[in-house]
């Protein structure tokens, strides 16, 4: 066979592949249009439920940040852009902190590693430490992928404004929280 009959069919084995994929992942997810508030409002009763602790062993209730707008950064130290976007979180935790918006980062890392990366670079906010229950409960709040960094901002009446995977400009950032806190 020639190199050209074998790329063709290497191309339509990938078309097809590619297709299987998205059906299969697409269906996988589960969510249709009926399902998904539901799916949403479990998922955030499930963080409000939620109890982590910082580097040094403090606990941390999401409960005591019900009713207000609450900024869910996952990230890990091994992430540079879940690093690079840390200074931008922590200028806008300062600005908004008194008109009742948190930021907290859940961090899918060891607590030696967010402990070393914390004393380096500190930041406005707790950052929590999460095994697999911070694994999970992103992948119900809809980091499907498990890619980081990944940011969700629930407002006080339980909407999720932006839920948003990969980094987040601060301007982006700022403008979803002007809007929510306008609300």
């Amino acid at each position: 066979m020639s190199k050209v009959g074998l790329f063709q069919i290497g191309m339509f084995a990938a078309v097809v592949a590619l297709l299987a994929g998205v059906y299969v992942g697409s269906h996988r997810a589960g969510t249709s249009p009926q399902t998904a508030p539901v799916a949403k409002a479990q998922a955030l009763a499930n963080l409000y439920a939620s109890r982590l602790e910082d580097v040094d062993g403090k606990p941390y209730s999401f409960s005591a940040w019900k009713g207000k707008t609450l900024v869910v950064n996952f990230w890990a130290t091994w992430c540079p852009p879940c690093r690079e976007e840390m200074p931008a979180f922590s200028r806008l935790q300062n600005r908004y902190a008194l008109r009742g918006v948190q930021f907290v980062g859940i961090a899918l890392d060891t607590t030696e590693s967010v402990r070393a990366f914390a004393g380096q670079y500190p930041v406005s906010y707790p950052l929590l430490v999460s095994g697999s229950a911070g694994v999970e409960l992103a992948r119900q709040l809809g980091n499907a992928s498990l890619s980081l960094p990944y940011t969700l901002v629930v407002s006080p009446g339980g909407d999720v404004p932006l839920d948003h995977l990969g980094p987040l400009a601060e301007h982006d950032l700022d403008l979803v929280l002007r809007t929510t806190l306008v609300d």
